[in-house]
């Protein structure tokens, strides 16, 4: 059993009960053995058939205790497992929000949507068959054990000194079918993540004549997952032959000594057949868990990505300390918790304070590059609007995410109100942001409901005047459902357009304090995202913001300006005192009218 296992909260009790019910099969398999050897015994002599009936009665009894113990064992494990997959499901999905978007798409979609469906069901199985089959390998084989050294210790040596053997293969084939295992479960996440890939990119792919190339992509990549399954496979088989072997090979050195005996009358009949039906039971529990070790070793997989998901790359505070739990199920995989010493006040200090501040942030890429090097700034409480401009790779998408909460920085702080944005700060921080991306992602829900994602107790009142408000009126009233018309992924498609002012009715709805917004209309034509700036204006009223873009027209709009480039701050201040600086700033503004060179 994985050490990490025993971490789960609720895990004592269930072994407890597991345990309990392993001595209640083992007595059952014992008075199975020695009721049927009785039976036998006294018919073998010439007794009765009125005379074995006792015997049978206590065989059949033991049976059905046997098989109820069995039964309940997998009930409890079984319940336990669902519990805590769900809660595991749960704690993963919160551990990706709190990743972020950058962790997301460096691991893939593809592979995080396989380990959070199909990674949290096979280790769900896997803890299902792996309590049960521990504890009854530890209780029931050292039971069975002891009642063969009563009935003849010469029986009960035989299977001590050939156990360890057993055990002993098991364990090498076992790390053996571990690596395989291992290298299966990749291939599969590979798999899933390249269709997944094929899924979205389909209509792309379809236009630009590469689905057939596409397609050979993804069959080379399953039969490398085919080949390493089979491989495993191969090394399950020998496992399963090998013990299979190796206890028949034990039962068979049991019988024969057994019947020397009796034919020299060392031993009696009916303790030789209760050992003779015993042997079998004795190894059983350790085929048992050779068989399932190896159906469920892909959960085990699974459950350490799970795990590296969870507990990897946490935020660190200033003193390098871990920041916020990570419960799995109430497993604590969390080294340490860093918490306010007050708890955070949202409300903003006096207008001298800076209620935003970065000392020397920098983050890295996976390449080992910059993304953001060496920046420092600060923003008054007095500011309420900030622009983020820069060119394509500037690090404008970064350093949102950093603002966000949604990206750790490599080294440097950031401070909200004075407090380090980790921990309990960075939640409560994050409880008043609004995200608005440049595609805003619509759920395959009705408009209603998203909408109402960030209040999901919004009336339908309060959504219909946000739709109305971002300019969706008109269309709801000609939707056949109206707000409660299906969107997304096999509902109705709405154009880009249509799609941001949802997100925008979505911001309205929430009445969240801080906006963020990540290039919102890039993608829009000029005509549309004229009419949208005067609506996202009269939702920026009132609120927080901050709003990267090329488009340099909306930063007259803003009341400070952050200007990038090769993800350095190179400049700071108002539209009007970076015009004057003659700068980076005016130099792009005059690019982008045309007036420069």
């Amino acid at each position: 059993m994985d050490k990490a296992i025993l971490a789960l909260r609720g895990i004592r009790p269930v072994l407890a009960s597991i345990g309990a019910l392993s001595l209640i099969q083992a007595a059952a398999m014992i008075g199975q053995a020695l009721g049927l050897a009785k039976a036998v015994a006294l018919l073998f002599q010439g007794g009765t058939i009125d005379e074995a009936i006792g015997p049978l009665a206590w065989f059949a009894v033991a049976w059905v205790v046997r098989h109820s113990a069995i039964w309940l064992q997998r009930l409890c494990a079984g319940r336990f497992a669902e519990r805590t997959g769900e809660s595991l499901r749960l704690r993963l999905t919160e551990r990706l929000f709190e990743r972020g978007p950058d962790y997301v798409a460096h691991t893939g979609s593809g592979r995080l949507v396989t380990l959070a469906l199909d990674g949290v069901d096979r280790f769900r199985a896997y803890l299902e068959l792996t309590v049960i089959r521990t504890m009854d390998m530890a209780l029931v084989t050292i039971s069975v054990l002891a009642a063969v050294y009563v009935l003849d210790l010469a029986s009960g040596l035989i299977l001590t000194f050939t156990m360890p053997v057993l055990i002993g293969f098991f364990i090498l084939l076992g790390y053996a079918a571990r690596r395989m295992a291992d290298k299966q479960w990749r291939t599969f996440q590979v798999l899933a993540g390249h269709f997944t890939d094929v899924l979205r990119g389909l209509a792309t792919l379809k236009f630009l004549g590469r689905s057939r190339d596409y397609a050979a992509v993804v069959e080379q990549v399953s039969d490398r997952h085919r080949s390493a399954t089979m491989r495993t496979l191969r090394v399950a088989f020998l496992s399963s032959f090998a013990l299979d072997f190796f206890s028949t090979l034990s039962v068979a050195f049991v019988a024969v000594s057994l019947g020397l005996r009796l034919i020299g009358g060392g031993i009696g009949l009916e303790p030789a057949l209760a050992v003779l039906l015993l042997a079998p039971e004795y190894f059983l529990p350790v085929r048992m868990l050779g068989a399932d070790y190896h159906a469920s070793l892909d959960g085990k997989e699974a459950w350490t990505a799970i795990r590296d998901v969870i507990t990897g790359d946490r935020d660190l505070d200033e003193h390098g300390a871990e920041a916020g739990s990570a419960g799995v199920g109430g497993m604590d995989l969390h080294v340490a918790e860093v918490r306010d010493e007050q708890p955070y006040n949202p409300i903003l200090p006096n207008a001298d304070t800076p209620w935003i501040q970065l000392i020397d942030v920098e983050v890295y890429g996976e390449e080992g590059l910059p993304r953001l090097a060496g920046m420092t700034a600060s923003v008054g409480s007095h500011i309420d609007k900030v622009g983020i401009v820069g060119m394509s790779g500037s690090g404008k998408t970064t350093l949102l995410h950093l603002l966000g909460g949604f990206l750790a920085p490599s080294s440097g702080h950031i401070r909200v109100d004075g407090r380090p944005l980790t921990g309990e700060t960075r939640q409560k921080w994050q409880q008043q942001l609004t995200f608005i991306p440049q595609h805003p992602y619509l759920f395959s829900a009705t408009i209603a409901d998203n909408v109402r994602f960030y209040e999901p107790d919004a009336s339908d009142e309060q959504v219909m005047q946000a739709l109305a408000d971002v300019g969706l009126g008109e269309l709801i009233a000609a939707l056949p459902r109206g707000i409660h018309e299906r969107i997304g992924d096999g509902g109705r498609a709405l154009s880009g357009g249509q799609a941001q002012r949802v997100a925008l009715a979505r911001a309205l709805v929430g009445n969240r304090s801080v906006l963020l917004l990540d290039e919102p209309t890039a993608h829009l034509d000029l005509e549309t995202e004229l009419e949208l700036k005067e609506i996202m204006l009269k939702v920026f009223a009132g609120r927080r913001v901050f709003l990267a873009s090329h488009r340099l027209h909306w930063m007259k709009a803003m009341d400070w300006i952050w200007v990038l480039k090769d993800g350095r701050l190179v400049e700071a201040g108002t539209h009007e005192q970076l015009m004057a600086r003659h700068g980076v700033y005016r130099n792009m503004l005059e690019a982008a009218s045309g007036k420069g060179g």
